[in-house]
């Protein structure tokens, strides 16, 4: 497995959207807010109608129930059939989001991702200073359930992309497929996708009261069996129509279909939203036979497995010296206060309000060879640490409107551990992460050195940001 975040930056919405409906299994009627988030900060839902306004990260950590939809729950915040609202963000390339919800169950609207996605693009998108990682599956990941006879496969791809198939052995909907070749399709041929049942599940609910929130704008309706009128009379009734009959293609008449295998694509986009609680964005091609919300979950889970026994390969930063720096040397030189022959980092190539990654080219011309083991050059383990530390300040000042009047001290070096010696002709790869975030003018941050895909050298450092003035 590797990672990926060359050229594609998160993003969150540019402002507040809120929508209003019904919740389709609990009745409640909802007000739900889409408000912008930080880098990082994934897609989580808050209940701010709970005395703690408790808040459920959409991660499949987190998933409770799967039998008619997917409902999350931590912390008392219990959210229920998430999968449209995250599939439109997926759908959109939304990274970052607050969900507000003033009720238990996200509304079910048309049954589609379709008002979503309007609401989301009726205010834009804003992109983020901070790249989007994204992890390629390198091997098949494979997933089976022998009870429902559900087969879903990631394979290697370059892109992410979803096939599926559906086939409940009925003379109404057949075998059908469904392909979303690149996540810009997403939109136009899958978002419009309602959700669907057969008739016989559509009665037994409603005698059971567990879609109190149903109607008849909301569902395809597929009626696989001879119906009575008695039967369509009493529909009527319950979702205050008129008059109710079955189409001629075994649909009842309450929506005309917008393309004729959408319940294979509502499946698809049904596979987009709960995939997205993976909690990474991937690229793989999803092969996913006869799917739904359990298998879906469990599948998600397998790849977050996967890729969380993997992520230390793609942690290691992958330097390309034909891509632009972010920082090159000469805005490092006005952005730290060293210089040569003590400024001990030559380019910046990834940087976000919580990362750095900068490149130290390491030479037999250094000044410190002649007397450090000469005959047997050896970058001191010290100035290793002060690379970091200045790669850090970058970071820690990067936070700030106005760098150029701050300086970054250290306060402690921590758990120091030199793993290989570093010798003329390596190549420094210096990242930093924060520990936790700034404040007062705290910065603690996890230092790595890496030569190629080993690590040299790692230690934990403490800086304080003092503003020039102040000193």
């Amino acid at each position: 497995m590797h990672q990926s975040n060359v050229g594609k930056n998160q993003n969150t919405l540019k402002g507040n959207v809120t929508v209003h409906g019904v919740g389709l299994h609990t009745g409640a009627i909802v007000t739900m807010t889409m408000k912008p988030a930080n880098p990082g900060f994934g897609v989580r839902f808050q209940r701010i109608d709970l005395p703690e306004k408790p808040i459920v990260k959409a991660d499949v950590d987190f998933v409770v129930d799967t039998s008619r939809g997917t409902t999350i729950e931590h912390h008392g915040a219990r959210v229920s059939t998430i999968e449209h609202t995250m599939a439109a963000l997926v759908g959109l390339g939304v990274d970052n989001a607050l969900i507000e919800l003033d009720g238990p169950e996200v509304p079910i609207l048309d049954g589609s991702s379709r008002e979503f996605m309007e609401a989301i693009e009726s205010v834009g998108i804003q992109e983020q200073d901070a790249r989007r990682i994204v992890y390629s599956i390198d091997t098949n990941i494979h997933y089976y359930d022998p009870v429902k006879n559900v087969d879903m496969l990631a394979v290697p791809s370059s892109d992410y992309q979803i096939t599926t198939l559906i086939d409940f052995n009925s003379p109404v909907l057949g075998t059908q497929h469904a392909a979303m070749r690149h996540i810009a399709d997403f939109k136009k041929e899958i978002g419009p996708c309602r959700t669907f049942c057969f008739l016989h599940e559509l009665e037994y609910l409603l005698d059971n009261n567990l879609i109190k929130g149903g109607d008849l704008n909301n569902a395809i309706v597929v009626v696989d069996k001879v119906v009575s009128q008695d039967t369509l009379d009493r529909l009527a009734v319950i979702f205050n129509k008129q008059k109710i009959e079955v189409k001629q293609e075994g649909i009842l008449n309450n929506v005309q279909l917008h393309f004729t295998n959408e319940p294979a694509r509502h499946k698809l986009l049904d596979v987009v939203g709960d995939l997205a609680l993976i909690g990474h964005s991937i690229n793989a091609h999803i092969i996913a036979s006869r799917p739904g919300h359990a298998s879906n979950v469990e599948f998600a889970r397998k790849i977050k497995q996967y890729i969380k026994k993997n992520k230390h390969l793609s942690d290691i930063p992958h330097y390309d010296p034909s891509q632009p720096a972010i920082y090159d040397i000469n805005m490092i030189s006005r952005a730290l206060p060293h210089k040569y022959p003590f400024l001990l980092v030559d380019k910046i190539i990834e940087l976000s309000d919580t990362h750095v990654v900068g490149i130290k080219n390491v030479t037999v011309n250094e000044y410190f060879f002649p007397g450090h083991f000469p005959g047997n050059p050896v970058m001191p383990g010290v100035l290793q640490i002060e690379a970091l530390a200045q790669t850090g300040g970058i970071l820690a000042l990067n936070n700030y409107v106005d760098p150029e009047n701050y300086d970054t001290y250290f306060l402690k070096i921590d758990k120091v551990r030199f793993k290989q010696k570093v010798v003329p002709g390596d190549t420094l790869i210096l990242k930093l992460e924060l520990l936790s975030p700034i404040r007062r003018g705290i910065c603690e941050m996890r230092g790595m050195v890496y030569v190629g895909n080993k690590l040299a050298t790692e230690a934990e450092l403490v800086a304080q940001i003092v503003r020039k003035d102040k000193k």
